[in-house]
C-alpha cells in the first residue's frame, strides 16, 4: 500500500489509508499578504499589556478543554496516536498554554540589575515581531503551544507552518486562537512548500524562526536565519539512553522502559531508544521487553483497548523496515519482531535487537517506531562512554536503587535534559532541549521566554552625573 497524496497538505487516516481530505497550499503573494497582515498584528499586539495577552492564550487553554474529544480524535485520525495518548497530548498542550497566561507576566517583568556605579539599570524584554515555527507531525499541537505559547504572551506573532499529513490539526489549532479572539494575523497558519519557507525567512518582516524536525530540514532552516542574522531555535532528532544500573525493582524498570519506548508509537525524539543495562541483569531485562512486546497487539488506534497504533504513515513503516533488516544484515541479533504485520495500516511489528556494533545502521541512526536496541555493558563507565557514543544528545534516563549514584551517572551523560528513575518526560515548568545534533535553544519554563526576546539594558544617571570614558 503507498500513500495517495496528490497535495502536499492531506489527511490520510494510517489505520485505513483512506484519504480523508486535501488541502492547497499557498505561494507566492498570497505568502507575502500573510507576512504583511501578521506584521502590522504585531505593531497593535505588542502595544497591548501583557496581562491582555496573557488572557487571551490563556482562553485558548480553556477553549482546548472544552473540545478535548474533538482535537484528540483529530490527532488520532491523522498521525494515528492511540486516542488516550492524544487525549494527554491535548492536556499537556492546555496546561502549557494555562502556565505561560499565569506565569509569562512575572517571566517578562524587568530585571534590577546589581551593578557599581550611581543611578539605576535594568533589563526590559522586548518581543523582537514576527515569528515563523515549522512544526512536525508527531505532536501536532504539544510542540505548536511550545512554541506559540510564551512568544504570543511576549508580544511576537507567529506564523505556523505544519506538516503535510495533519492538516486539520494545523486548522483546528488555529481556530482555537481565533475563538478566543486573538487578533487577525496573531497567529496563522500557513500551508506552504519548503521554497516559501525559505522566502519567508529571507523576509526582512519575519525576525526569527523555530523548527522542530528532522537534522536536514533544520540544517537548512539554521543556515537560512544566520544568512539573514535571524536567530533560530532547533529541537531535532533524538537518540535516547535507559541506562540500567541495578535489577532492584526490575518489574518496574522494564514497564518504565516499555512505556518510554512505545510513546506515541515510539515516535518521539525523546522516545528510550538505546538501551545500555549492567550484565548481570541484562538477560532478565531482554526477556523481560520482549515478553511485553509480545502482548502488543494492533488495531484501530481511536480504540481505547488498542495496544499498537500505526505509524504515521507508510513511507513511514517501509523506512523503519528498512532501517532494521539492514542492520540485522549487518550482524545485530533480531529478538522479536522487524517485519511488517500482516494488519491493514502502518503497522510494523515491535522490534527488539541486541548485538548491534558501531558501523551498524541502528546504532548510529535514530529508530522512529517500535523498535527497541539493548547492549550489553560491564560497569558505569562503559554505559557512559557508549551513552555518549552518539551525535545526539536530546534526552535521557537512568535507573537505579540508589539515587546517588543515579545522579551521579546522570551528569556524566552528554545531553541537554536527563531524568532519573523516570523515562525522558516534559512538563510546562522544566526546560525542554538538546545538544549536539539534537538542537540548540530552550523551551518550556521560563527559558521558553528567553530565545525571541530583546534584552534591552535600560542605564539611568543623574543629569548632572560625571562623563565617564566610552567602549564599543
Amino acid at each position: 500500500m503507498s500513500d495517495q497524496r496528490t497535495s502536499s497538505f492531506a489527511t490520510i487516516n494510517p489505520y485505513t489509508g483512506e484519504t480523508v481530505a486535501e488541502f492547497p497550499e499557498i505561494e507566492g503573494e498570497q505568502v507575502d499578504s500573510v507576512i504583511k497582515t501578521a506584521g502590522h498584528a504585531f505593531e497593535a499586539w505588542r502595544k497591548r499589556s501583557i496581562e491582555e495577552r496573557a488572557a487571551v492564550v490563556g482562553r485558548v487553554a480553556e477553549l482546548m478543554r472544552e473540545r478535548k474529544e474533538t482535537l484528540a480524535r483529530t490527532l488520532t485520525l491523522e498521525m494515528g496516536k492511540p486516542i488516550s495518548e492524544a487525549r494527554g497530548e491535548v492536556d499537556l498542550s492546555a496546561s502549557i498554554l494555562a502556565y505561560y497566561a499565569e506565569h509569562g507576566p512575572a517571566f517578562a517583568a524587568p530585571e534590577i540589575l546589581d551593578f557599581e556605579g550611581e543611578g539605576e539599570a535594568y533589563l526590559v524584554s522586548e518581543p523582537l515581531g514576527v515569528l515563523l515555527g515549522v512544526m512536525p507531525w508527531n505532536f501536532p499541537l504539544y510542540q505548536v503551544v511550545r512554541f506559540a505559547g510564551p512568544n504570543l504572551v511576549l508580544g511576537n506573532t507567529v506564523l505556523v507552518k505544519h506538516a503535510g499529513i495533519c492538516p486539520q490539526s494545523a486548522l483546528a489549532l488555529e481556530s482555537l486562537f481565533r475563538d478566543a479572539e486573538a487578533p487577525d494575523g496573531v497567529y496563522t497558519n500557513v500551508f506552504v512548500s519548503h521554497d516559501e519557507v525559505a522566502r519567508m525567512i529571507d523576509s526582512p518582516v519575519v525576525r526569527g524562526a523555530s523548527l522542530t524536525g528532522s537534522e536536514r530540514a533544520g540544517a537548512q532552516v539554521a543556515e537560512r536565519a544566520g544568512r539573514n542574522m535571524k536567530p533560530s531555535l532547533l529541537e531535532l532528532g533524538g537518540s535516547d539512553v535507559f541506562i540500567v544500573l541495578d535489577g532492584e525493582g526490575l518489574e518496574r524498570t522494564v514497564s518504565a522502559a516499555v512505556a518510554g519506548r512505545m510513546v506515541n508509537t515510539g515516535q518521539s525524539c525523546t522516545a528510550s531508544k538505546r538501551f545500555i543495562v549492567m550484565a548481570d541483569v541484562y538477560d532478565d531485562f531482554v526477556e523481560g521487553m520482549r515478553r511485553r512486546f509480545e502482548a502488543l497487539t494492533p488495531g484501530d488506534p481511536a480504540d481505547d483497548a488498542t495496544t499498537l497504533a500505526p505509524l504515521s504513515s507508510e513511507r513511514a513503516a517501509a523506512d523503519l523496515v528498512d532501517q532494521i533488516r539492514e542492520t540485522v544484515e549487518q550482524g545485530a541479533e533480531l529478538v522479536i519482531g522487524g517485519n511488517r504485520i500482516d494488519h491493514a495500516g502502518a503497522f510494523v511489528e515491535p522490534t527488539i535487537l541486541t548485538g548491534v556494533k558501531p558501523g551498524m545502521r541502528a546504532y548510529a541512526e535514530e529508530l522512529f517506531g517500535p523498535a527497541a536496541v539493548i547492549y550489553r555493558v560491564a560497569d558505569e563507565d562503559e554505559a557512559v562512554a557508549l551513552a555518549n557514543d552518539s551525535e545526539y544528545g536530546l534526552g535521557g534516563s537512568v535507573f537505579c536503587a540508589d539515587v546517588e549514584r543515579g545522579r551521579r551517572v546522570a551528569e556524566r551523560v552528554d545531553t541537554g535534559m536527563i531524568w532519573v528513575n523516570h523515562p525522558t518526560s516534559t512538563q510546562p515548568d522544566l526546560p525542554f532541549g538538546g545538544i549536539k545534533r539534537s538542537g540548540y535553544g530552550r523551551e518550556l519554563s521560563k527559558l521558553g521566554m528567553q530565545e525571541f526576546v530583546n534584552r534591552k539594558l535600560v542605564r539611568i544617571l543623574p543629569p548632572d552625573a560625571e562623563l565617564g570614558g566610552v567602549a564599543g
